[in-house]
C-alpha cells in the first residue's frame, strides 16, 4: 500500500483558471481519511499555494514550495536553500542581455524590478504583494538579513527562454539547478533544491521508502519526482517527454486527472 502521493498544482492539481475542482478534492479527501499522505509540490511560493490548498489538504501535511527550495511545515520552515548572492547578482547582470522578466523569491517576499505584464501575470495567482524596485536595493535588502533568492524566475516567449537556459547552463550548469517548468518559464535554484530531493528529504522525516510513493505531474520540472517515485504519473496535458518517463499517464487537468490516477491506484 501506498503511504504517501506527492502532488505537482498547475497543470495537475489545478484547472486552467488555478482551482482544484470538487471531483479532486473527494478524491483527496478519501486518501486523507485512510491516513494516506497528501503533498503539495509546487514551484509555486508558499503564499501562492496556501490559500488554494486550506479548504482541501490540512496543515497537519508538509508543503514543498518554489520547486523544493523552501519545505513548510506546522508553521515551520522545515527545509529552505537560497541561491548564493554572488551567483544571484551575476545571473542578474548576465540576463541584462535578454528581453526578459526575472522575479527572485526569497521565503515570503518577492521582488522584481520591472512591472511588465508577465510580472503581473504571476501577481494574479500570488496573493502578497509583489516589490517593485531596483535590483540593488533589493540585494541590499539580502545583504542586511543574510539571506538571498530561493528561486529566480525568468519569463520570455519560448525562443528566448530556450537562448536563456543554452547560455545559463554554459555559465552555471555546474553550480545551479536550472531548468524550465513551462516553456516559457526559466526556473533556477540553488544545486540542493529540486523536487525529487524535496521528496527524498521529507521520506527520511517520515521514515517511508522510495516505493511507498506517487508522484504526480505535468511538466519539465516534475520529471526528478516522476522518476523518482515509486509509481511516477504524468498528466494527459504533459509533453510527450514527461509521458514516456511515467509510469502511469493519466486524463489532463481539466478533466480530473489527478482523481482518475488516485482512484486507479487506490480504488
Amino acid at each position: 500500500m501506498f503511504k504517501a502521493v506527492f502532488i505537482d498544482m498547475d497543470g495537475t492539481l489545478l484547472r486552467n483558471d488555478h482551482t482544484i475542482s470538487s471531483v479532486n478534492k473527494q478524491a483527496i479527501e478519501r486518501l486523507l481519511v485512510k491516513n494516506i499522505m497528501v503533498v503539495p509540490v509546487s514551484a509555486r511560493p508558499l503564499h501562492g499555494i496556501m490559500p488554494i490548498i486550506q479548504d482541501v489538504i490540512p496543515p497537519t501535511m508538509p508543503i514543498v514550495s518554489l520547486n523544493g527550495s523552501y519545505i513548510f511545515f506546522n508553521n515551520e520552515i522545515l527545509f529552505q536553500v537560497a541561491i548564493e548572492l554572488p551567483d544571484a547578482v551575476g545571473l542578474h547582470n548576465e540576463l541584462q542581455h535578454y528581453d526578459a522578466s526575472m522575479m527572485y523569491y526569497s521565503q515570503m517576499e518577492w521582488f522584481s524590478a520591472s512591472d511588465d505584464q508577465l510580472v503581473k501575470k504571476e501577481q494574479r495567482i500570488t496573493p502578497i504583494k509583489i516589490k517593485i524596485q531596483p535590483f540593488d536595493v533589493t540585494l541590499k535588502e539580502w545583504q542586511a538579513q543574510q539571506a538571498g533568492p530561493n528561486k529566480i524566475l525568468i519569463a520570455a516567449p519560448n525562443n528566448i527562454i530556450a537562448i536563456i537556459e543554452d547560455r545559463l547552463l554554459e555559465l552555471y550548469g555546474a553550480s545551479l539547478n536550472i531548468y524550465k517548468s513551462q516553456p516559457t518559464y526559466l526556473e533556477v535554484m540553488n544545486m540542493e533544491a529540486s523536487k525529487p530531493k524535496a521528496i527524498k528529504f521529507l521520506l527520511k522525516k517520515y521514515g517511508f521508502e522510495q516505493q511507498d510513493i506517487i508522484a504526480i505531474g505535468d511538466n519539465y520540472n516534475d520529471k526528478g519526482m516522476i522518476e523518482f517515485a515509486g509509481i511516477g504519473v504524468a498528466m494527459g496535458n504533459a509533453p510527450a517527454e514527461i509521458k514516456d518517463i511515467a509510469d502511469y499517464v493519466t486524463d489532463t487537468n481539466m478533466n480530473d486527472g489527478v482523481a482518475k490516477a488516485l482512484n486507479h491506484f487506490f480504488p
